[in-house]
């Protein structure tokens, strides 16, 4: 090999080392940049936060998000089945129903007076029932669950819409007798009676459920 032929390779890895440095360089600058700029970032975060106590694994609780409750169709089915089959239309209860302008209903041991109170609206009506247009076992049915769902509200003091019979044959309320019989069957009533002129009058009553009123 010539002289001057060793001397241009020399040359050749002289430069690629300088170069190979620059690079590497120019590498360490980079990571030296990017760590300075992370520590600003927490800093700056650091400052904002103020003062962290870390928690305590062992005082730590899993948490199970509520599970969804199940809707007990089936037993509603079941009760309203068991409606059909325990309350009667034909149940004598004229003698249990008082006769005077507000007609109405009250159980054993209730005091006369609410029925007086129940036809002042002297209780706020939680829930209605529209029992309009209803045939008569669709009508027992959804009074059966209306009460059923009230009761599980914690509801007392109802109004159930049996109409006035105005379109009916002979004008005559259908429902109206037979909705009388269904209340006064069902163990969750304790009262019922005949609403006011601006709460429906004779076509509808106010029922009061059993338990404390409010």
């Amino acid at each position: 090999m010539s002289r001057g032929r060793g001397l241009d390779t020399l040359a050749r890895l002289r430069d690629d080392l300088r170069a190979r440095e620059q690079r590497e360089t120019a590498q360490r600058a980079l990571e030296a940049a990017r760590r300075r700029a992370e520590e600003s970032e927490r800093r700056v975060f650091a400052d904002a936060v103020g003062p962290v106590t870390p928690i305590d694994a062992g005082n730590r609780r899993p948490h199970d998000p509520p599970q969804a409750t199940p809707e007990p169709r089936q037993r509603e089915l079941d009760e309203q089945a068991a409606l059909r089959e325990a309350w009667s239309d034909t149940v004598d209860i004229e003698s249990l129903l008082l006769t005077d302008d507000g007609l109405g209903f009250r159980r054993e041991g209730v005091p006369p007076d609410v029925l007086a109170r129940l036809r002042r609206g002297q209780w706020a009506i939680q829930g209605q029932l529209d029992l309009h247009g209803l045939r008569r076992d669709e009508a027992r049915e959804a009074l059966g669950a209306f009460l059923a769902g009230a009761r599980r509200q914690g509801w007392r003091c109802l109004r159930v819409v049996h109409g006035k019979g105005l379109g009916s044959p002979g004008r005559e309320p259908v429902l109206k007798a037979k909705v009388q019989r269904w209340l006064a069957q069902s163990d969750a009533v304790i009262a019922f009676a005949q609403a006011s002129g601006p709460r429906g009058g004779a076509g509808a009553l106010i029922v009061l459920l059993g338990g404390a009123p409010r």
